[in-house]
């Protein structure tokens, strides 16, 4: 039996008659930047996740990067965040001249230890920048008493998250500004690249809507230098298409999270391989399903890639440790729950059409591995 990481072809064919009407709306109004689409769906993904603003642009990447933008992030500024991360986190901050300040994770939820934050803020420290790692809210209400204690903007890297929640309130609402992807194998996956922000806040929605065409609102007049960072038309229409479908396909991704926990625990390999952790009050909406392997988890990647079972390591290499941020002068040792979870973490396939007797063979699998 084959199980892919990720499959969106029954995704996407399903859809594919809507899709394709979609996509000749634009190609009738001519709106392939911005335009009719793309305003409509920032209205719809506002409502969505419940705040009075969201700014469509050209990726989740530019979407941090202009978030730190809005708040003037320069030289010699610094910004709280995770060296556990996809690279783009860090990349934003280092990009306007700024030095990221690491503060480890929790070993359980692999999001920000909020705990080791307050003994990071120095006079510096312009924003603090948690990630809703996998799917699962940061813990916002705590990080929110102390942005506020600091008076230092929280900006949420909520990339993975779109529909998560934290004691009802979703993800890009808990923040100044929230961040977000539509990278394909997101929960709501674009044909392309894209991404959007959301904010509560008018001077910064009209800032962000600003920084995202060169810092213009009027052809040839620009109050501030900007990016050239808008989403296509088509990406537009497309996103639209797959909104309403949103959170049946995350209900569906909890709902293999639980068909795996019941399979790895009736097989006894919970000890050798840790499930992931759901915080109280909280919706986690799988965008991976990622376990730990304290022991041969890579001969265990062997082993089920050879089984024709898709696998990932979300991520192999602490971000502190990468090559381009050598002159930060960290090392080995500093970070020690980043670096663990690097070296045991592993990510199963999750997504919404992956069928019960595929996630049997993944656990089947796994045991012989383990157990025979």
């Amino acid at each position: 039996m084959k199980v892919p990481l990720l499959d969106l072809a029954e995704q996407n064919q399903k859809l594919r008659p809507e899709i394709e009407a979609a996509l000749g709306r634009v190609l009738d109004t001519n709106g392939f930047i911005l335009g009719s689409e793309v305003a409509a769906l920032e209205k719809e993904l506002a409502d969505y996740c419940g705040t009075k603003h969201a700014i469509a642009c050209a990726s989740g990447t530019d979407a941090l990067l202009l978030a730190l933008m809005a708040f003037d992030i320069k030289d010699g500024d610094e910004v709280i965040t995770t060296p556990y991360s996809f690279f783009a986190t860090v990349s934003s901050i280092t990009r306007l001249g700024a030095k990221p300040v690491f503060v480890d994770i929790d070993p359980q939820t692999y999001n920000l230890d909020v705990s080791q934050i307050e003994a990071k803020i120095t006079e510096r420290t312009k924003a603090i920048q948690p990630v809703h790692l996998y799917g699962q809210c940061a813990d916002m209400n705590e990080l929110r008493k102390i942005a506020e204690k600091y008076s230092i903007p929280l900006v949420e890297d909520a990339a993975q998250a779109i529909g998560a929640e934290e004691n009802g309130v979703r993800a890009g609402a808990m923040s100044e500004i929230g961040c977000f992807s539509f990278y394909p194998s997101k929960n709501l996956g674009g044909m392309g690249d894209g991404g959007f922000m959301t904010t509560n806040d008018d001077a910064l929605a009209h800032k962000l809507n600003a920084l995202r065409v060169h810092g213009s609102f009027e052809r040839y007049y620009h109050k501030w230098v900007g990016l050239n960072s808008r989403l296509d038309g088509f990406q537009g229409a497309v996103l639209r298409v797959k909104l309403p479908h949103l959170d049946s396909w995350s209900d569906a991704r909890k709902a293999n999270a639980d068909y795996y926990r019941k399979l790895f625990t009736d097989a006894g390999l919970t000890e050798n391989v840790v499930l992931p952790f759901e915080r109280e009050n909280v919706r986690h909406i799988y965008n991976q399903f990622v376990v730990r392997v304290p022991e041969k988890r890579d001969e265990l990647r062997k082993f089920l890639t050879e089984n024709e079972i898709g696998t990932d390591i979300y991520y192999p290499v602490s971000l502190h440790l990468q090559e381009c941020f050598e002159y930060l002068g960290l090392k080995s040792g500093d970070f020690p729950e980043s670096e663990k979870a690097s070296r045991e973490t592993l990510a199963l396939p999750i997504f919404p059409e992956l069928r019960k007797e595929q996630q049997e063979y993944v656990v089947e699998k796994t045991a012989a591995f383990f157990l025979d």
